[in-house]
């Protein structure tokens, strides 16, 4: 088994542990990784095309990295959060990333002078939303978010992209902490 592979499966199991921490909304969460895992290419995405994690299992890698974070971040300075809503926020804040069923938004770069510096491209087949409102109306099919819950998913990049505008100034702390937890972890734990 090599490196990456010894990754991966770290990942899955702190996957399943992050997983077992949600309990009002088990059932729920339980379909979404169900369709997830069944009809998208979550367990092989990539975190992006470019930017981090360009690789099968990066979104995973990714998503898990950003919901310990999360938790981390809140025991230091936000403990009235539950777990169930950190793990929830952190660990499906970019599921947008997988597209839709049987139609992933990410696929394997076609031109072969370009696979290597960039192996992944955006499906220009699939409808087109931003990442946020992508992640957000695959959420909303599985799970009832509270109203700070779906603020942190939409918004998660925080003042990065334009459209994110219409939140400026008017963060509630949980998106705060996500777009802080996202950022660190792509930023400075993945490349540790």
């Amino acid at each position: 088994m090599n490196t990456k592979d010894i990754r991966y499966q770290k990942t899955l199991e702190k996957y399943h542990q992050l997983l077992d921490a949600i309990k009002d909304r088990k059932r729920e969460v339980n379909r979404l990784v169900e369709w997830l895992e069944e009809k998208t290419n979550w367990l092989d995405c990539p975190a992006s095309t470019k930017f981090h994690l360009n690789i099968p299992g990066g979104l995973l890698i990714h998503s898990v990295g950003v919901a310990e974070m999360l938790l981390r971040i809140r025991d230091c300075i936000a403990p009235q959060y539950s777990d169930e809503t950190c793990v929830i926020v952190g660990l499906f804040h970019d599921v947008g990333k997988v597209g839709d069923e049987n139609a992933p938004l990410y696929i394997p770069n076609p031109d072969r002078k370009f696979q290597e510096e960039r192996p992944f491209v955006r499906n220009p087949e699939i409808v087109e939303m931003g990442l946020g409102v992508r992640s957000l109306y695959i959420m909303s099919r599985f799970v009832p978010l509270l109203p700070e819950e779906a603020q942190a998913i939409c918004y998660h990049d925080g003042q990065y992209i334009p459209e994110n505008k219409v939140v400026a100034l008017k963060e509630k702390p949980l998106l705060l902490m996500l777009h802080f937890a996202d950022l660190w972890t792509a930023q400075v734990t993945e490349n540790e």
